[in-house]
């Protein structure tokens, strides 16, 4: 169970743009630290993570750093793997104190029955992704990966994902949107779906009663998700304080509040 009110928020891909990113992820992190009961990492923190025995990758050094600060002020955070740091390890669970994980989050966040996943490879046509994302995960893939020097095994991996790191979704994420759905019709007593991946923003209940929300791509909106107890909000960063709500749902109402 992660407590109210639970921040979340995705696709950073830290390590592709300059300072500016960086400084925003500090700040805002900074806030949730004061603000927050739980911070929800939903995939693609890192342009490219690895843990070798002693190294790690440069870029990123300051926000692990913030995250450990939002760790020491009480605030639990969970980490899901994204397609592009899904090599993680004792680095971030043991000394920055983050669940990181693989498998998607279920349970009660913030007194919603949640299921929390990065989104890659859920669409049927992500087929032969899945094929790919199962070898580059296999534990002689990251044993291989290891063997590389840290200096040309990063050149490497930020070479090979430019396709990925600054567009949104061809289909505008209307292929997760349809995935979402599809688990909330079919999850008895699901309440809410959150992905990331596809860098679309997007809040909106299901003919259920079920809410889907997307934090949206915070590499270049600085958007993401406040959920309460009693409703789910869309918000953007504003540099020094709460961001602005871009979109809210009640958990009770059937319509939508209007945007701020």
């Amino acid at each position: 169970m992660l407590p109210s009110p639970c921040y979340v928020f995705s696709d950073a891909h830290l390590g592709v743009r300059g300072s500016d990113v960086e400084a925003a992820t500090l700040a805002f992190l900074r806030h949730v630290a004061r603000s927050a009961g739980s911070l929800v990492i939903n995939g693609d923190l890192f342009e490219f993570w690895f843990e070798w025995t002693h190294v790690i990758p440069r870029r990123g050094f300051r926000v692990l750093a913030a995250l450990a600060d939002v760790r020491e002020a009480g605030v639990p955070i969970a980490m899901l793997a994204g397609n592009h740091d899904c090599w993680g390890g004792d680095v971030l669970r043991r000394d920055v104190g983050v669940d990181y994980r693989l498998t998607p989050l279920t349970g009660v966040i913030a007194g919603w029955h949640a299921w929390i996943e990065h989104g890659d490879g859920l669409r049927h046509e992500d087929a032969p992704y899945r094929r790919l994302r199962a070898v580059i995960r296999h534990p002689l893939a990251k044993r291989a990966f290891r063997m590389l020097p840290p200096d040309a095994a990063s050149g490497l991996a930020h070479g090979s994902s430019h396709a990925s790191r600054m567009h949104s979704a061809a289909d505008e994420g209307a292929g997760l949107r349809n995935v979402a759905f599809t688990r909330l019709e079919s999850t008895p007593g699901l309440e809410l779906v959150i992905y990331g991946h596809s860098h679309v923003a997007h809040l909106e209940r299901a003919a259920g009663g079920g809410v889907y929300a997307n934090p949206g791509p915070w590499l270049t909106d600085q958007s993401y998700l406040v959920v309460t107890d009693d409703r789910i909000a869309l918000r953007r960063w504003s540099g020094s304080a709460e961001g602005s709500d871009l979109h809210v749902l009640d958990r009770a109402a059937k319509k939508a509040l209007p945007d701020a």
